[in-house]
């Protein structure tokens, strides 16, 4: 199993119909059959942090995270999505799978997803404040 967890911030200039539309599409992603469990709401952490609202979701190996990060659903949504981020910090929470790759192999992924849509990775460029691990 692979737990994923993102926290993130909404910019000021989104407006609340914005922030929940994004809402909705995230659910709608973790609703998609790679994903064993999800929940997405908000940021209970230290707010001094900056992040407001986080996204968990488990994933039962690396060929289910392969399918969720090409799945239409979350193609669809992230272009809805990922411009009203002020702030991303996606990470591994947890996995209990020995492999010692495993964090590069979850890398990979996120690499080649960039490199097949180049259109997904200048959205992600425009978030002001991305971090991965």
């Amino acid at each position: 199993m692979i737990v994923q967890f993102m926290r993130f911030a909404f910019r000021e200039e989104s407006t609340e119909e914005q922030k929940t539309r994004a809402l909705e599409l995230i659910r709608r992603t973790a609703a998609v059959e790679s994903i064993a469990f999800s929940t997405v709401g908000r940021f209970l952490g230290d707010p001094a942090a900056g992040y407001t609202h986080a996204y968990c979701f488990g994933l039962a190996d690396l060929g289910a995270l392969e399918r969720y990060m090409y799945d239409p659903v979350h193609l669809a949504g992230d272009p809805e999505i990922l411009p009203h981020y002020a702030k991303l910090h996606v990470g591994v929470a947890v996995t209990d799978d020995p492999d010692p790759e495993l964090a590069a192999k979850i890398t990979a992924v996120y690499e080649g997803k960039l490199a097949r849509y180049p259109e997904w990775e200048r959205l992600m460029t425009t978030i002001p404040d991305v971090r991965f691990g």
